[in-house]
């Protein structure tokens, strides 16, 4: 039996969003960094034992339901790489009722409040990275992107194990 692990949820971008920010990681994160697709990350570590619950709630969220409407609003230096800021009202209210759900097991990164970005470069040294974002903002354009779903991994060390995925109407 596999051990358990800690689980990660992320919203999911529909096929033409996750296309554009795939093509752009493969581009600049270094490829021996890059095990994952493009994602947006709304936690980073929940504990194994709250699974089904997850998943129940996540369901919830997603049964029925429109997608949220979300957009690409801007750029964010990470230091060592480059980011998209993503903003969606409905996904940051979905974000904070499951924070309050699971409040009493949020990790200190979880419990800091959310940022929600897709990290296109990481891991590069500072220099590199400010290239980049300079390059980025020259034609920058604030659009819309789709979200297509929410999904749950569960986080083993290398690339995530899926654990479920709902998706939106």
């Amino acid at each position: 039996m596999t051990e358990p692990a800690p689980i990660i949820v992320t919203a999911l971008f529909g096929k033409t969003d996750a296309a554009f920010f795939d093509d752009l990681r493969r581009q600049h994160f270094p490829p021996e960094r890059n095990q994952l697709a493009a994602h947006l990350t709304m936690f980073h570590h929940l504990p194994p034992a709250i699974a089904a619950e997850l998943k129940q709630r996540l369901s919830a969220e997603t049964r029925g339901v429109p997608a949220p409407d979300a957009r690409v609003g801007g750029l964010m230096s990470l230091g060592g790489g480059v980011a998209f800021r993503i903003e969606s009202p409905a996904l940051t209210a979905i974000r904070a009722g499951l924070a309050d759900a699971f409040a009493a097991l949020l990790m200190p990164q979880d419990k800091a409040g959310w940022r929600p970005h897709v990290t296109i470069q990481n891991k590069v040294p500072p220099a590199q990275a400010k290239a980049l974002l300079h390059t980025l903002e020259a034609d920058f354009r604030p659009r819309t992107v789709a979200i297509a779903g929410l999904a749950s991994w569960y986080y083993r060390g290398g690339p995530w194990e899926p654990l479920s995925r709902h998706m939106f109407t």
